[in-house]
């Protein structure tokens, strides 16, 4: 019966009406505590829809420290990477024909090509026009469904909605559209922040034998 209460409790929270309408009051919240966390972790299940060449599902793990400093493990496909180590990305498929790494120059910060939550929630009340859509519940999680437009055309995407949690602020799942066209949903849980992470967690270390590509 406590369970029962609890559960409408959290509905009866997320489906208010009164309720997180302030879009940039939402997402600029966000971004400060975003803009204060010395490290974030998350489990994460990726998916990536384009027209042309199908969809593809991934999960790993994700740990950043600022926004160049970025490590994606994969799980599924098991063994590949993306790594942002403050001067270059890499990008590891082994599971993919070419087995190789793709190496590419980091611009001066702010870093927005690889890392997708510095793309939303880095200063964005100043870089979206931002609408609030509804309340959900994210895996048991209330929270604040929020479109934003890029005010700019510089960003490599036409808008993205986000689920940002009612009680950290936290962004739990990302729906983005591509300038390609191509839509990629990020779901993330089991978020923990402020935690030590040792320095080489961002240093990639090409494997024997492999061939590295600079673009």
């Amino acid at each position: 019966m406590r369970r029962v209460l609890a559960g409408l409790a959290l509905l009866a929270v997320a489906g208010s009406p009164l309720a997180g309408q302030d879009a940039n009051a939402i997402v600029g919240r966000s971004g400060q505590v975003y803009r204060s966390l010395a490290s974030m972790r998350a489990d994460f299940v990726q998916t990536i829809s384009d027209r042309m060449i199908g969809e593809f599902d991934s999960r790993g793990t994700l740990i950043q420290a600022g926004n160049n400093r970025l490590v994606m493990r994969f799980t599924d496909p098991d063994g590949d990477l993306i790594t942002l180590d403050g001067e270059h990305a890499w990008i590891y498929t082994p599971s993919s024909a070419a087995g190789q790494v793709i190496r590419v120059a980091i611009p001066a910060d702010p870093v927005y090509g690889l890392n997708v939550v510095a793309w939303i929630l880095d200063r964005p009340t100043e870089r979206y026009a931002s609408t609030w859509l509804r309340s959900e519940v994210v895996n048991g999680r209330a929270a604040d469904v929020i479109r934003m437009l890029p005010l700019s055309p510089s960003l490599p995407f036409t808008e993205v909605t986000v689920w940002l949690d009612r009680a950290d602020a936290l962004p739990r799942k990302m729906v983005i559209v591509e300038t390609t066209g191509a839509r990629r949903t990020l779901e993330l849980s089991r978020l923990r922040v402020n935690e030590a992470v040792p320095a080489n967690t961002f240093r990639f270390r090409v494997p024997d034998g492999v061939r590295v590509i600079d673009q």
